[in-house]
């Protein structure tokens, strides 16, 4: 399988053909479009000829918007190393263009058995059109909640590798602040005290490996969970209730 596109001028011939079958009329150059494409009396097609995708390309595309509804990119087929990302982000990709009322066709070269010469797969992967969303309640539910159930605001913004303090590890720091403080103790003790609906289950989890069960329906701390009281310290000081915090002192 050979690629035989060397620029985005070697796009121009496959899209013309594929829109005139259509009954388009098609020019190339037009004012700063790479290809219009105009049928009957109905308005201008504009396709942006391009061999890779990046934020230039969208932002250029975007603009056509303001000539037309219908504006398409076309890029090489994906193949290989190329285009990995729509490869890889397809369905985020196809949401983007939504969102910007885009189109997206793909052009491939492939050469017939027993011929030299390339024939051209042209595939439109997505239409132009206006953006209706379409909102993910479950997810922006369980967002609120993370957000309404975190205590203050230990992570920092854009970074990445670092432990999340969410608001189930603040559970779970309180749940071992309890047992330093009083020892073996049932589930049901550490829920009352720390009023932590969620304390069997995180108990009994052990995500983090900070908790030992010495008896059946008993827990302690491990040696992880001694550790992650000195780290956390400055979180746990703003977690911990005003009595909590009068009887460390």
């Amino acid at each position: 399988r050979k690629s035989f596109m060397m620029n985005e001028a070697d796009l121009y011939a496959p899209v013309k053909q594929f829109l005139e079958a259509q009954g388009y009329e098609v020019k190339g150059e037009v004012g700063k479009c790479d290809l219009v494409a105009m049928r009957e009396d109905g308005p201008p097609l504009v396709v942006e000829l391009k061999l890779s995708l990046n934020l230039s390309v969208l932002l250029q595309a975007v603009d056509r918007t303001a000539l037309t509804d219908h504006v398409y990119i076309a890029i090489p087929e994906p193949t290989g190393g190329r285009h990995a990302l729509l490869r890889k982000s397809r369905k985020s990709i196809n949401r983007l263009f939504r969102m910007l009322g885009l189109g997206l066709i793909t052009v491939g070269f492939r050469t017939p058995a027993g011929t030299e010469e390339a024939a051209a797969r042209i595939e439109v992967v997505l239409e132009p059109g206006p953006y209706q969303p379409r909102k993910n309640l479950k997810r922006q539910k369980r967002l609120q909640h993370e957000f309404a159930a975190r205590k203050g605001d230990f992570n920092q913004g854009g970074t990445t590798g670092r432990e999340r303090m969410t608001a189930y590890r603040q559970d779970a720091l309180l749940c071992a602040d309890y047992l330093h403080a009083h020892g073996v103790s049932t589930p049901a003790a550490v829920k009352a005290a720390t009023g932590i609906a969620r304390a069997r289950t995180i108990l009994y989890d052990n995500v983090y490996g900070w908790f030992a069960r010495p008896a059946r329906g008993r827990y302690d701390l491990t040696a992880a969970g001694h550790q992650a009281l000195t780290q956390y310290t400055a979180v746990l000081a703003t977690l911990r209730p005003n009595d909590r915090q009068q009887d460390k002192n």
